[in-house]
C-alpha cells in the first residue's frame, strides 16, 4: 500500500500542468496577471485601455481581442521580453519613451529572446518599434508600425532594429514615419519578404549581414530605398523601389549577391552600385530614373544581363578608368540605342556605349534632346567613334536587346500610380 501512494505522488510530480488560459478586462491588473501565469500559458487581453509596461520574463502567448490599447504612457518600453518562446499578437502597442540613448520601443526583445512572435499588432508614437537584440528564429509578421512621425528624422528610431540575430522572419509589415523602415546590422541568414517601407530617412539600413534574402519588398517616397552596404551572398528579387529622392537600390561594398526582377523606378538614381564584385544583375527593369545606375568605386566583374533601361534620363553614370562589359549573354535592352538589327535575331548589330560625346553633350544641355534623331547629332556620334580621344571609359554592351524583355515596363512610366 505504501509503495501505491508512492508511485501515484511520483506520477503526480512527474506530469507537466496543463497550460492555462487567462481572461483580462478593462480594468484589470494585466501586469498581476502575467506575474501570476505560469510558464506556457495564454493571457487573452479584452478591448481597452491599458496603461502598462510590461516586463514579459516567461514563456507566455499575450493574444488582443478586438485590438485592445497599451500605452507606455511615453515612458520608457511598452512590452520588454525576457525570454524566449513569447508570442504577442492583436494589439495596439503606443507612447513608448523618448530616448534614443536607451532605446525606448514599443517591444524590445531583450538578448535571449529566441522564437519570439510578434504578430499582428499597430505601433503609434514608438520611438523605435520593435528592438531585436541577439534573439534568433524571431518572426515578426504583419505589424503596422508608424514612429514619432510630427519629430525630425534623426531624433526618430527605426521600424524594426535587428542586431546580432539568426534566421529571422521580417514578413509583411507596413513601416513608415522613422528614421530608418528596417535596421540591420550583424545579422544573418534572415528572410525578409512583403514589406512596405516608406516616408522614412532609408526604407532598408543594412549592414555586414551576409545570406540573407530580400523579396517582395516595397519601398517608395522615402530619402533611400534600399541600402544594402558590406554584404555578401544576397539574393536580392522581385522588390519594388519608386520615388525616392535619392536612390532606388543601394549595392555599397556587396559581393557574391543575385539582384534580379526588380522594379527600380522614378528615383533620383535607379541603381547606386559602389564597390561591388562578382554580382548577378538580371532582369531588372530601371525605368524613369533621373540616372538609371550611377556605378563607380571599383565595381567591376558584375554579370549584368536581361536588364531594361527605359527612359532614364541619364541611363548610366559611370566612373572608371576601363571599360566594363555587360550583356555578354542576353544583352539588355536600352531605350535610347540608335543601333539597327540586320539580321533578325532580336539583338543590335552595333554595340552599346554609354557616356559617348552625345550623351555628355544631352547631360550637360538637355535641350539637345529636341535634336537627338537629327543627321548632325547621329554624325558626331559616328565621328567620335571613330576618333578615339573623344571617347570616355564606358559600360559597353556588344549586342544589346532590340526589345524591352518587360511586356508591363509602360506601367511604370508614373511610378507613384502604384
Amino acid at each position: 500500500m505504501r509503495w501505491g501512494w508512492c508511485l501515484a505522488i511520483a506520477w503526480c510530480l512527474g506530469t507537466p500542468v496543463a497550460a492555462k488560459t487567462w481572461q483580462v478586462t478593462a480594468g484589470d491588473d494585466l501586469p498581476l496577471t502575467i506575474a501570476r501565469a505560469t510558464s506556457g500559458d495564454t493571457i487573452e487581453v479584452a478591448p481597452g485601455v491599458y496603461p502598462v509596461n510590461l516586463v514579459i520574463d516567461k514563456p507566455l502567448r499575450l493574444i488582443g481581442k478586438g485590438k485592445p490599447t497599451l500605452s507606455g504612457g511615453e515612458q520608457g518600453d511598452v512590452i520588454r521580453v525576457k525570454s524566449p518562446d513569447v508570442m504577442i499578437e492583436g494589439f495596439i502597442v503606443r507612447d513608448s519613451g523618448n530616448d534614443l540613448g536607451a532605446q525606448h520601443a514599443g517591444i524590445y526583445l531583450e538578448r535571449g529572446s529566441h522564437r519570439a512572435v510578434v504578430r499582428g499588432c499597430d505601433f503609434a508614437w514608438t520611438l523605435f518599434g520593435l528592438w531585436i537584440e541577439k534573439a534568433d528564429d524571431v518572426l515578426i509578421e504583419n505589424n503596422r508600425i508608424t514612429g514619432k512621425r510630427d519629430y525630425a528624422s534623426a531624433q526618430r528610431g527605426n521600424g524594426i532594429q535587428l542586431y546580432n540575430s539568426q534566421r529571422a522572419r521580417i514578413i509583411g509589415n507596413d513601416i513608415s514615419f522613422v528614421r530608418d523602415g528596417i535596421y540591420v546590422d550583424v545579422s544573418h541568414q534572415a528572410l525578409f519578404r512583403g514589406n512596405r517601407m516608406h516616408h522614412a530617412r532609408y526604407g532598408t539600413h543594412y549592414m555586414n549581414s551576409h545570406q540573407n534574402v530580400w523579396e517582395d519588398n516595397e519601398v517608395f517616397l522615402n530619402r533611400g530605398g534600399l541600402a544594402l552596404m558590406e554584404v555578401r551572398e544576397q539574393i536580392v528579387r522581385r522588390n519594388k523601389a519608386w520615388g525616392n529622392t535619392d536612390h532606388g537600390i543601394m549595392l555599397r561594398t556587396i559581393q557574391d549577391a543575385v539582384i534580379e526582377d526588380n522594379v527600380v523606378a522614378g528615383n533620383a538614381r535607379g541603381f547606386f552600385i559602389y564597390d561591388a564584385e562578382y554580382n548577378t544583375l538580371k532582369n531588372n527593369l530601371v525605368i524613369g530614373n533621373r540616372v538609371g545606375v550611377h556605378l563607380w568605386a571599383g565595381s567591376y566583374r558584375n554579370a549584368v544581363d536581361g536588364n531594361d533601361f527605359i527612359g532614364n534620363r541619364e541611363p548610366i553614370r559611370y566612373v572608371a578608368t576601363r571599360d566594363e562589359i555587360w550583356g555578354k549573354t542576353a544583352g539588355n535592352y536600352w531605350s535610347n540605342y540608335l543601333g539597327w538589327d540586320h539580321d533578325g535575331d532580336g539583338r543590335g548589330d552595333v554595340q552599346y556605349e554609354a557616356n559617348d560625346v552625345v550623351d555628355r553633350l544631352v547631360w550637360r544641355h538637355p535641350l539637345a534632346k529636341l535634336l537627338i534623331h537629327s543627321a548632325a547629332v547621329q554624325t558626331l556620334r559616328m565621328v567620335s567613334r571613330q576618333f578615339p580621344i573623344l571617347r570616355v571609359p564606358s559600360i559597353v554592351d556588344p549586342h544589346p536587346a532590340m526589345q524591352p524583355h518587360h511586356a508591363n515596363w509602360s506601367e511604370w512610366l508614373e511610378p507613384n500610380h502604384h
